[in-house]
């Protein structure tokens, strides 16, 4: 079922971003430049909302568009 999918991408993509915050992180305490790796982290952010609003609107008496 698509409900269970994007479930599981949800999880599954806030795993990777739990990780990809500690390695910026790491990287700060190193002195390196971390720019690129907090714009791909925006990205997956922006995914994850995505795919909450799109879980949202798929669940039974869901919303298309609640404006949050």
């Amino acid at each position: 079922m698509k409900l269970d999918w994007i479930r599981n991408e949800i999880t599954r993509m806030r795993g990777q971003i739990r990780a990809q915050e500690r390695e910026i992180r790491m990287l700060q305490r190193a002195g390196v430049a971390t720019a690129s790796a907090e714009l791909l982290l925006t990205r997956m952010r922006a995914k994850v909302d995505d795919l909450c609003r799109e879980l949202d609107a798929l669940r039974p008496g869901g919303t298309a568009a609640t404006g949050n």
